[in-house]
């Protein structure tokens, strides 16, 4: 009997089994912080926390910017918070609460609790003298005028209020059209805007209720983002094509051209500064433009292969590239003095700096390139303080993202209390960047997260990304939704399986050819074999048991899943399908009459071959459906269209229909609920 016990306890100490230590709901209560913002002086501090579906206001002032709570949203209720602004005196703080700001038709109030009553997407202040909150009333979109003034867009109108008087807001002028964005003059006293009439968008400046508004060179093309010189004299503003024009071939990229004018305000005319290469790589611009001072304009362009910031001198209307190197600029922001730019950027010396983001600046009197932060971690979202100090998010593998205070070579982390004592922090696993590649000799990019112990022939499990313009990192996402998939993947590492996430092509974060290439998505999908190479990779790891790989993923990655388990149930022997897209060439439904392209019907098939409702015959592998019906990036018919196929084929599936929530789980339940039913899924047909 003795003998028995001893040869019993040598095979468990030798041979350990892999057990589970934490459950989705206590790795599901990390925290995510948005919205982070500075008054104009460096001084006071304010950023949105989300703890558990719960979103507050928090609140910190210099010198030891210790945090205070300042709202009592105490209610998962999926009304989240965007638009958080000190007002130019710092004397308020305003922001909106409602609506969903990751989606189309961000202004449309969210009800996930299905309530009799829709809740109202509404704008708030908070009196920082006295910590007062209260409600001003329905809008978006705000935009900080002089002193207290606020300026927010309604029903595509411009209205307007002082935060500081107890009186209602007013429209500040009506226009034909719809109003889109908005900036208030140096001085105060003019408004520029944009406004959408159609085919051409106009800028237009308003200045009070008796002069006429002037419109800034009239044309039939359209005007985007417009901003003031420092002196208010002069507007500089992005220029595109207006009109629907010619039904060139669909299949044949184009060139799609984008220039920068300057407008002498007195006068209202202008003359082009900088037009973009006529290269695929010259087409793409992004959102950053900015004008730091009297000399030169800073904008952000993709035309030498990265996604990179430029200064472009107003008088010689030459480009200086300001952050030169084989990596992407992002979240980007201006000092309020505007003597520095500050970013997040995947660089760094070390290979896994591909996957992580560290903090730039770059000054823009010497141009001197400075990095921040460096390391193992991540850092995101900076804003410049007083005395050269910043704040940013920052996130490890393990811990997720906090606020962060930097000065000097020292980082202060703000609200580690915050983090609930039963967060599995120490249990979860450091997922390991791995390299792989697809058929046609593309190099792909993943993240391998694995329990020690357990099984010699584990389970793997691929995760597919959305967007798809996305990068998975190597530790706690800056995005809100994956921040879910992060926690997951790191549940089912937890349960046994191996997990691979795949940065398939058309992913941010490797340059724009992995970003832009041929035959992409709908014409042809040319990203699913970065996916089955990620898979067959997975596969073949001697610890993986290559006859139980599944596949999961959510909208884009809800594609290439449904794809997956319609080419390749061989190898995806099962899959949980979230809100999907599976039918892709109603992209190309015309209204009778239209001008065809020449090659509309060859379009019109490849984007059919290219989606997942094409290959249903063999479509073997089980699979789960979620989607909610409020859905405003992916419409829940695509995935009704495809359940009732199955129906008339008679093919067996499982599904999840959530009312009332959106594409981004606005109600932490509801999150728990999805990735639960995903992790139970697979599961059953990997483990069971």
């Amino acid at each position: 009997m003795k003998l028995r016990l001893v040869f019993i306890l040598f095979v468990l100490i030798s041979f350990p089994v892999l057990s589970q230590t934490f459950t989705m709901e206590e790795i599901g209560k990390f925290t995510f912080p948005s919205e982070l913002t500075a008054d104009r002086s460096g001084t006071q501090l304010a950023w949105a926390m989300y703890e558990q579906g719960k979103r507050n206001v928090y609140y910190a002032e210099a010198p030891r910017f210790e945090p205070q709570k300042l709202t009592a949203f105490d209610e998962d209720d999926g009304q989240e918070i965007t638009g958080l602004h000190f007002s130019k005196d710092g004397n308020w703080l305003v922001f909106v609460r409602g609506g969903d700001h990751g989606g189309y038709l961000y202004s449309s109030t969210v009800n996930v609790d299905n309530l009799p009553t829709l809740p109202k997407v509404e704008i708030w202040k908070i009196n920082l003298t006295t910590k007062a909150v209260s409600i001003i009333g329905e809008g978006d979109d705000l935009v900080m005028g002089p002193d207290s003034n606020l300026a927010f867009l309604k029903n595509g109108k411009v209205w307007t209020m002082d935060l500081a008087k107890d009186l209602d807001a007013t429209q500040l002028f009506d226009i034909k059209g719809t109003v889109n964005s908005m900036e208030f003059s140096p001085d105060g006293k003019s408004l520029a805007f944009t406004v959408n009439r159609g085919g051409h968008q106009l800028i237009g400046i308003y200045r009070d209720a008796e002069t006429p508004i002037q419109f800034i060179s009239p044309s039939f093309h359209r005007y985007s983002q417009p901003k003031w010189s420092p002196d208010g004299s002069k507007l500089a503003f992005i220029k595109t094509l207006g009109g629907t024009g010619a039904a060139f071939p669909l299949l044949e990229p184009r060139h799609d051209p984008w220039e920068i004018w300057h407008a002498d305000v007195a006068s209202g005319e202008a003359e082009m500064l900088w037009k973009a290469p006529e290269t695929l790589r010259g087409s793409h611009r992004y959102f950053f433009f900015s004008y730091p001072n009297q000399n030169e304009l800073v904008f952000e362009s993709y035309h030498d292969g990265w996604q990179h910031l430029y200064a472009l001198d107003i008088e010689d209307k030459k480009e200086s590239l300001l952050t030169p190197g084989d990596y992407m600029v992002e979240q980007i922001k201006l000092s309020p003095n505007g003597s520095r730019i500050l970013f997040s950027a995947n660089y760094g010396p070390q290979e896994e700096d591909k996957d992580l983001r560290h903090i730039g600046s770059v000054d823009l009197k010497n141009k001197k390139l400075t990095w921040e932060t460096s390391g193992e971690g991540i850092e995101a979202y900076p804003v410049a303080l007083a005395d050269g100090q910043l704040a940013y998010f920052s996130a490890t593998p393990q811990r997720p993202h906090l606020v962060t205070v930097k000065k000097g070579d020292q980082a202060q982390m703000l609200q580690a209390d915050l983090i609930p004592s039963d967060f599995p922090q120490k249990q979860l696993v450091t997922p390991k960047q791995v390299k792989f590649t697809a058929p046609d000799g593309t190099t792909v990019y993943g993240q391998l997260f694995e329990k020690e112990g357990g099984s010699s022939q584990k389970p793997g499990v691929v995760f597919v990304h959305g967007g798809p313009q996305r990068q998975m990192l190597l530790g706690w996402s800056y995005m809100d939704y994956y921040t879910n998939t992060y926690a997951l993947n790191q549940y089912l590492a937890e349960m046994g399986f191996v997990v691979l996430s795949v940065n398939f092509r058309l992913g941010i974060g490797y340059g724009y050819e992995f970003h832009r290439p041929a035959y992409g998505y709908y014409q042809g999908a040319v990203e699913y074999q970065d996916v089955k190479a990620g898979g067959e990779f997975l596969a073949n790891l001697p610890q993986v048991n290559r006859e139980k790989i599944g596949i999961y993923g959510g909208s884009y990655g809800g594609y290439l899943t449904a794809l997956a388990l319609a080419r390749d149930s061989g190898l995806f022997k099962v899959g949980v399908d979230i809100h999907g897209v599976h039918d892709l060439d109603g992209r190309y439904d015309l209204p009778e009459g239209y001008e065809v392209a020449p090659d509309y019907e060859k379009a019109k098939e490849i984007a059919w071959n290219s989606s997942p409702i094409a290959d249903l015959d063999t479509w073997t592998s089980p699979v789960l459906f979620i989607h909610s019906d409020d859905d405003r990036n992916v419409n829940v018919s695509q995935t009704t269209n495809l359940i009732r196929r199955f129906d008339e084929l008679k093919k067996p599936y499982e599904s999840i229909l959530i009312p009332g929530d959106t594409h981004h789980w606005m109600k932490w339940k509801n999150m728990i609920r999805v990735s639960n039913e995903t992790a139970k899924f697979l599961q059953k047909h990997l483990m069971n």
